[in-house]
């Protein structure tokens, strides 16, 4: 048995990796457990830097030397204090730059923190979770009763783009911006992002979203430590 503890930023992403990756890693006896990480030390959720993560992520793996441990962070908005984001700006492609962050991340925490750097798999999603829904516009319309109207319009966004994981970071067209504005009844994030993820499913996303789809089979592969 292996158990992955898993940072993310607020309740409806710890939903969505309950709901929606769990179950399918269970079968490959890999137990995930997500957690909204605390921001602060009286609250949790939102916006993560580098300082806080390193608290959690050490606060954790001292816990127990049998767990592993995982992000799930927005690449959109994150934080100018963490590792790699610098150079990063400088990357085109969400896909490179996320995988670039993840990287810098993973060392500055291992040669700081000193632990065994397979226990440590950092992970940033290119945009944000919403993005991954853009898998299936047919499968967000049916999510909501009122919202099969709006199907045309969620396609037209996706075929806009490379993949799912490209729908861009702007404040009016990252991709949970794009739900608020096309979705009547409105998109509301902790209501609907999980209830999406369910109707979309995951076969659905990892075919069209690589670098999540990486992160979810490196997770699957995981062997006891």
């Amino acid at each position: 048995m292996v158990e992955v503890i898993v940072f993310a930023e607020g309740q409806s992403d710890e939903q969505f990796l309950k709901r929606v990756v769990a179950p399918s890693l269970r079968q490959h006896q890999v137990f995930l457990k997500p957690v909204t990480m605390n921001t602060s030390k009286d609250s949790s959720g939102g916006a993560v830097n580098f300082d806080r993560l390193r608290f959690n992520v050490r606060n954790t793996l001292r816990q127990s030397g049998s767990t592993y441990l995982t992000t799930f962070l927005d690449l959109y908005a994150l934080d100018t204090s963490m590792p790699g984001q610098t150079s990063a700006s400088l990357i085109t492609d969400p896909l490179h730059r996320a995988a670039h962050i993840e990287g810098a991340l993973h060392t500055a925490l291992v040669d700081d923190l000193g632990f065994r750097k397979e226990r440590f798999i950092p992970y940033v999603q290119p945009y944000e979770l919403e993005g991954l829904f853009f898998s299936s516009a047919e499968a967000i319309a049916r999510s909501v009763p009122g919202w099969q109207s709006a199907e045309t319009e969620l396609l037209a966004v996706r075929q806009s783009f490379a993949t799912p994981e490209h729908i861009n970071d702007g404040y009016a067209t990252k991709p949970s911006a794009r739900l608020d504005a096309i979705l009547r009844p409105r998109y509301r994030k902790t209501t609907h992002a999980p209830l999406i993820g369910e109707h979309v499913g995951l076969s659905a996303i990892t075919q069209q979203c690589a670098h999540f789809a990486q992160w979810v089979e490196r997770l699957r592969q995981l062997q006891p430590l």
